[in-house]
């Protein structure tokens, strides 16, 4: 299909907050973007015409913000509706290869549901991961660097090349990813086995680092991975602030004709084009 054709579903509820700069960054790569409330896709409290179908999207984007106010935990009431509600559309969407991508909170929200890191299910019951309290123990908002350590399997990131380091703002107070103790070493080396690690916080040598580098105190320097199939990614930076060179915070020094974050929108265009 053409890129024009390609129809994207970006997730909204109360508290969601960066839908239209996610939105504009696809309608400039050339999709067909539509912000959508939980609710159309529900069914619930709307008009018949502007009920959606979830089904007649190819990609699925949740965006950053603070859905639900971030209460409980962060991402955890959206994630508690989706999977209460439409569990079943959900899992046939990523098992027919369909992209998903959540940022920041999308990010919180996708492991809130078992979605990521997605070692052996596509959903698993309960999370097996989570994106808790930074180091800091305060709200960090600073650009950072990413590497990307991924081989080749995330679909997002395949016009990056291996070990390619680009720039992206971090937003958050919750976005330390971390693995149950007990099964810390087991699922990190699965992870790197399976090639789900997609970009890691580095300095402005490329090397792994710590705070301020690694804003959160991530394991690893993780700051987004992938499911095991490639198709689902989640990340803690925000590409869609990235999109173009003047939003990059060197811009005054040097100023590329696009920014890094565009790369992220333009590889998944180029799979579901080829692919559906």
């Amino acid at each position: 299909m053409k890129v024009e054709e390609v129809k994207v579903c970006i997730l909204i509820i109360e508290g969601t907050n960066c839908e239209e700069e996610t939105s504009q960054a696809f309608r400039r790569s050339g999709a067909s973007p539509e912000i959508v409330h939980l609710k159309q896709l529900l069914g619930q409290d709307t008009r018949p015409e502007e009920t959606r179908k979830l089904g007649d999207y190819q990609i699925l984007v949740i965006p950053g913000g603070f859905s639900s106010g971030d209460y409980v935990r962060a991402g955890a009431i959206l994630a508690a509706r989706i999977k209460s509600r439409m569990e079943g559309a959900l899992v046939e969407f990523i098992e027919e290869g369909k992209p998903v991508l959540g940022i920041c909170n999308g990010f919180q929200i996708l492991v809130e549901l078992g979605v990521l890191p997605g070692i052996q299910s596509t959903m698993s019951r309960y999370p097996t991961a989570s994106l808790g309290w930074n180091d800091s123990g305060r709200f960090e908002c600073r650009p950072t660097l990413l590497e990307n350590w991924n081989k080749g399997k995330c679909i997002f990131t395949s016009m990056l090349e291996r070990g390619q380091i680009i720039q992206a703002p971090t937003a958050h107070a919750e976005g330390k990813f971390m693995l149950p103790k007990h099964r810390e070493k087991e699922l990190l080396d699965t992870l790197k086995d399976n090639d789900q690690i997609v970009f890691r916080y580095v300095d402005a040598e490329g090397q792994i680092a710590g705070y301020p580098w690694n804003p959160n105190g991530s394991l690893f320097s993780i700051a987004g991975i992938c499911n095991s199939e490639g198709n689902v990614f989640g990340m803690m930076p925000h590409p869609e602030r990235t999109y173009f060179g003047f939003q990059q915070a060197d811009w005054t020094r040097n100023v590329p004709d696009n920014g890094d974050g565009k790369a992220v929108f333009e590889s998944v265009l180029d799979y579901v084009a080829k692919k559906f």
